[in-house]
């Protein structure tokens, strides 16, 4: 059965572009998760629709990966397919004070070709270490800046297939959440609205942000980012801080010592490691001030 659906993935695919039990600890930036039973990358909106097609006709679970940040997979693996959307496809173009960029493109990549076109309003999102999707479901947002900030539109694609185009004031974009989440929507693009500015002043900007981020955050180790949610009127890394947690370990997953909003892999950590580290900091944090924190990292497979 699994070399038939094979057969169908890599007849429309390429082989070069359908892998077979593929380690998610290569496509996750903790470096951890066991097999998925494919991992296609696909190269156009055609070729994704005809995906979601062979696994409905095959009963098949899927999930849409970006870079792999924001993410555990289990140890286990996926018994489903991963949809990799970032590696073929990426185009960024700029359109006047607009960006229209694909979903598989990096923020990183993003925010530079705004700089160099001297569009300002994107700096925020440079240092976050996903790509445009994943930023439009979740809302993504850094130094006081957000998605929905500057979203114009998205293109997305429904489970049926059907493509849609949502405008900013219908994407529901909360606190880590948008219509796109709730529905269960992929993100085939979208349009981000910024202004004319200094390139000098853009870049200086950009230059004082990478700074905070590196003398703040654990970028050294492989890490989810942010592990939790903020937790309203707190920040769940001084609760974890307050809480003694500083530097706990489990195997090797470690609250860094550096920011304790972050889990970080240490070397050697799985996915069980970093699933007990966090369900103890929960626990911890729950008893010694009666708030309880949410994950902000994605769980995929089997814990």
């Amino acid at each position: 059965m699994k070399q038939e659906i094979r057969t169908k993935f890599c007849d429309l695919l390429g082989e070069e572009n359908v892998l077979i039990d593929e380690p998610m600890s290569r496509h996750t930036t903790f470096r951890i998760g066991g097999p998925a039973d494919y991992f296609l990358i696909p190269r156009s909106c055609e070729e994704i629709g005809s995906i979601l097609k062979i696994c409905k006709e095959e009963k098949l679970p899927y999930f849409i990966l970006g870079n792999g940040s924001n993410l555990l997979v289990s140890d286990l693996g996926y018994r489903g397919v991963i949809i990799q959307m970032y590696r073929n496809l990426s185009e960024i173009k700029i359109e006047g004070t607009n960006i229209r960029a694909a979903s598989g493109a990096l923020l990183s990549t993003i925010a530079a070709t705004a700089k160099n076109a001297s569009l300002g309003g994107f700096e925020f999102a440079g240092g976050i270490p996903g790509t445009l999707g994943g930023a439009v479901v979740m809302n993504a947002g850094a130094y006081g800046g957000e998605m929905k900030d500057v979203i114009q539109e998205a293109t997305v694609m429904t489970q049926e297939g059907e493509i849609l185009c949502i405008p900013v004031d219908e994407l529901a974009m909360g606190y880590r959440t948008s219509v796109v989440k709730t529905a269960g929507y992929l993100v085939l693009e979208a349009v981000i609205s910024l202004k004319e500015a200094d390139q000098e002043e853009i870049k200086a900007r950009m230059r004082e942000l990478t700074e905070k981020r590196t003398s703040k955050q654990p970028l050294e180790y492989p890490s989810a980012g942010s592990t939790f949610k903020r937790p309203e009127g707190y920040f769940a890394g001084k609760l974890i801080m307050d809480s003694g947690l500083r530097g706990y370990r489990v195997g090797g997953a470690q609250v860094s010592e550096k920011h304790c909003g972050f889990v970080i892999n240490t070397g050697n950590a799985c996915a069980k490691d970093v699933r007990d580290l966090m369900e103890d900091v929960i626990d911890k944090v729950r008893d010694k001030f009666g708030v309880t924190l949410e994950p902000e990292v994605k769980f995929l497979g089997e814990f």
